[in-house]
């Protein structure tokens, strides 16, 4: 019976409804958008902020800048972005509690237009301290939009569709990529006289999130389970779902509440002491570090040299290295569009796979390279290959997981914890991958390959699917490796809540069941 009614509720799935997909794309856009952006638009002005640097510091003391000193000050104001955002996923579980999701995104904005004053008055200003803050302000920005916007999605969307509403954070990060590598051609802001509008850019997005977001809802889970808002959190459910009758939704909450020992906000220190979330931490730390140490930020250090050795004339360059970012979107959109059918755990598993296998094929080529002319050209193709594996996948699905497999209590805390391994493995790959290179020269993927395949290998082992299930199944699916006793399922109980027989009974069976809730 369970599964002729789980089949009606496949088929009977609502339709995705104007307000979702506005929360998601305007949630991203001022989010995740901003952080793809930052990601890449330092790489266009380099050589115009090291004139820069040069100038002020000429100004101030006279003599030219120091080779060494223009270097440290120069990989300051780049790694000083990542030191924000692990502060700003130190900071999210507190925000969050006070202010909401929705909230959380909002005030957030404010830190973005500030990084963009800074940024883009640094130069008139004549301060390069002013670049190094804004960086560690977009920094602070990025580390709390990375947890507070996949928690928002995951809480407003059906389960249906929650992975493929999850996804707008990284196809928004990969556009916001392609963004900064557009604005930043010759042609457009990348020249010594625009560059300080590549930051004044910042504030657009920011800006523009602030004026729409306010009128869509807040996560109807955190209205009903945090601030005991039955009433609001019936109008959200109401607007997401595009139906008036949401009482089903209401009571699936309420069961998972009911269900929850400790209605209070989990600390951190109860999260990772919580024998029944062992493994659920674990994953999500593992998944969390192999999405930063798969190696894809260090493919940004080979695509220009290979493009050369191909024969491709440095001035077009960039405009063949805008694919890598087209490739990038393209992918992540493909994955947002098939990641409800094929599931979570196949394209995790998949993508670090192809990476694995990429990374050997790439190595082999660049050895290659100088030995046999059109070699360059397949190593090019590899590099495509591992941005669209890794987007296929690892780019997004991370950040879904962390809302799924935890429930409401305990997301704040395991969102600061998997974004505090996120910044600080960022932060390592860009410490240590010059060095890494500098030892193994040609060979240096190698080490990312054997990531990539130890990643797939546990995923492999230990990751259930995720897809079209409640929080409270997911938490159960971990019961036995967690070693703990299966809690008494509250599938049937959420079933006998949610099922609403029609008037047609036959020989007092009951031959058609609807069930409305896709919560």
């Amino acid at each position: 019976m369970y599964e002729h009614v789980h089949m009606r509720v496949l088929s009977q799935q609502q339709p995705i409804t104007a307000c979702l997909v506005g929360a998601a794309f305007f949630g991203a856009l001022g989010s995740s958008f901003l952080y793809g952006y930052n990601l890449s638009v330092v790489n266009a002005p380099a050589v115009f902020i090291k004139a820069f640097y040069n100038k002020t510091w000429m100004e101030r003391y006279g003599q030219p800048i120091g080779a060494e000193t223009v270097t440290l000050l120069w990989s300051i104001t780049v790694s000083i972005f990542a030191i924000g955002g692990l502060l700003g996923a130190f900071a999210v579980s507190v925000i969050i509690k006070v202010l909401g999701r929705k909230g959380t995104l909002l005030l957030n904005n404010g830190f973005a237009v500030i990084a963009a004053l800074l940024l883009s008055l640094g130069e008139k200003a004549g301060s390069f301290e002013m670049l190094i803050i804004g960086r560690l302000i977009m920094g602070v920005d990025s580390g709390i939009a990375l947890s507070a916007l996949p928690m928002y999605l995951g809480e407003i969307s059906p389960r249906h569709i929650r992975g493929s509403i999850g996804q707008f954070n990284s196809i928004l990060i990969c556009m916001g990529v392609f963004t900064g590598q557009v604005l930043g051609l010759p042609e457009l802001l990348g020249q010594e006289s625009r560059w300080n509008f590549l930051f004044a850019f910042l504030a657009f997005p920011a800006l523009l999130q602030l004026c729409v977001l306010p009128f869509l809802p807040e996560s109807p889970r955190y209205l009903l389970m945090e601030r005991r808002d039955e009433a609001a959190a019936e109008k959200a459910f109401q607007r997401f779902l595009g139906k008036k009758d949401v009482s089903k939704e209401l009571e699936e909450v309420h069961v998972e509440l009911r269900a929850q020992n400790n209605l209070q906000t989990i600390s951190l220190v109860q999260l990772v002491k919580n024998p029944a979330l062992r493994w659920q931490l674990i994953t999500v730390i593992i998944t969390m570090a192999c999405y930063q140490l798969c190696g894809l930020n260090a493919i940004w250090y080979y695509t220009n040299g290979i493009l050369q050795e191909a024969g491709f004339p440095d001035n077009i360059v960039p405009y063949i290295t805008l694919s890598t970012g087209g490739i990038e979107t393209l992918a992540a959109i493909i994955s947002g569009l098939v990641i409800e059918r094929i599931g979570r755990r196949p394209l995790l598993i998949f993508g670090f796979s192809a990476m694995a296998v990429c990374f050997g094929l790439l190595t082999l080529f660049i050895n290659l390279q100088h030995k046999v002319s059109w070699m360059p050209y397949l190593s090019y193709i590899c590099i495509l290959a591992v941005i669209a594996s890794f987007c296929s996948g690892p780019g997004g699905i991370p950040f879904v997981l962390t809302g799924e497999l935890f429930e409401q209590s305990y997301r704040p805390a395991a969102f600061m914890i998997a974004g505090t391994v996120n910044w600080l493995s960022n932060f390592t790959v860009g410490l240590l991958f010059p060095f890494i290179q500098e030892a193994l020269q040609t060979y240096a993927f190698l080490v990312f390959t054997v990531v990539c395949v130890l990643g797939s290998i546990y995923l492999y082992a230990v990751l259930p699917e995720t897809k079209n299930k409640t929080f409270m199944d997911i938490s159960q699916s971990f019961a036995k490796i967690n070693k703990i006793p299966t809690p008494s399922p509250p599938h049937e109980m959420e079933l006998v809540l949610s099922i609403k027989p029609s008037k047609e009974v036959t020989n007092g069976k009951v031959t058609h069941v609807e069930m409305e809730s896709s919560f």
